[in-house]
């Protein structure tokens, strides 16, 4: 079986995020960067996938030289190669779709596993672009990921499941009245929700060996894709601050200045 899943380079949630006076991004000196975690949750379901049904893992980034950090740290949990695709210019939600559409067309994953969104800008669309343009069944927000040997056991396992004939996957998927589950064929494309999982620690000797595993390099011109960003940021600012909290003496206080004030009862 082979997977193909990302590393996006994003800041750590950690640092310290200030927007720049003049509300063009944000400020970049003193960043620590980490491999999405959502992204890294899809590594990690890829894996053991692949241990069930062996192959191979391919992970794939879009960016600077910088975003190899990333790559070493998949392929250090485990992931068998790399491919980055080097490019530093902006970038939208349907550039990066168009370029992992051509990086799976070129590598013919089983499946493909993202993360549902990454955590700089929230978008949630790549998974869902990728999936249209390649024409590919999707499952987006997977709260499980299992595989069954058997119909049998197929039927008491209620999860995102791989046939042991590696034909099609089963998602249980998070939405809001709960979990849906749907079944479509190979290839197809999956989103990794939060849950799915507990990513793995890279071990020093996966550390070592990832020194060592191949990062394959691309670019936008050769695969032929138009990266023109077709979504601009026109500004960025910061929420407002908040406002201190008071003390009240007693709950007869409270409830007053609740409906009084605050006028939420």
């Amino acid at each position: 079986m082979k997977i193909l899943v990302t590393a996006k380079r994003v800041e750590d949630p950690e640092s310290k995020i200030k927007v720049k006076p003049d509300g063009t991004g944000i400020v970049l000196e003193g960043l620590k960067y980490k491999i999405n975690p959502f992204d890294e949750i899809a590594v990690e379901e890829a894996l053991r996938l692949v241990a069930k049904f062996p192959g191979e893992v391919v992970v794939a980034s879009v960016g600077g030289k910088e975003v190899q950090e990333q790559l070493r740290h998949a392929l250090a949990m485990g992931a068998t190669r790399a491919v980055w695709v080097n490019h530093t210019g902006p970038l939208d939600q349907m550039g990066i779709a168009a370029l992992l559409q051509k990086v799976a067309e070129k590598e013919k994953p089983d499946l493909v596993i993202l993360g549902k969104q990454s955590i700089d800008d929230d978008q949630n669309q790549i998974g869902q672009y990728l999936a249209e343009w390649l024409g590919w069944a999707q499952a987006t927000f997977a709260s499980k990921v299992e595989s069954f040997e058997s119909d049998a056991e197929k039927n008491k396992v209620p999860a995102l499941t791989v046939s042991a004939d590696v034909k099609t996957v089963r998602v249980v998927r998070e939405v809001d009245g709960g979990l849906a589950t749907v079944e479509c064929q190979l290839p197809a494309v999956v989103t990794a929700d939060l849950r799915l999982n507990m990513p793995r620690y890279a071990s020093l000797p996966g550390i070592m060996k990832a020194k060592s595993k191949p990062i394959e390099e691309l670019t936008p011109v050769g695969l032929g894709v138009d990266v023109t960003p077709k979504l601009t940021v026109t500004k960025m600012m910061a929420p407002p601050a908040r406002k201190a909290g008071i003390k009240v003496p007693d709950v007869a206080t409270l409830v007053q200045k609740l409906k009084t004030e605050a006028k939420v009862l």
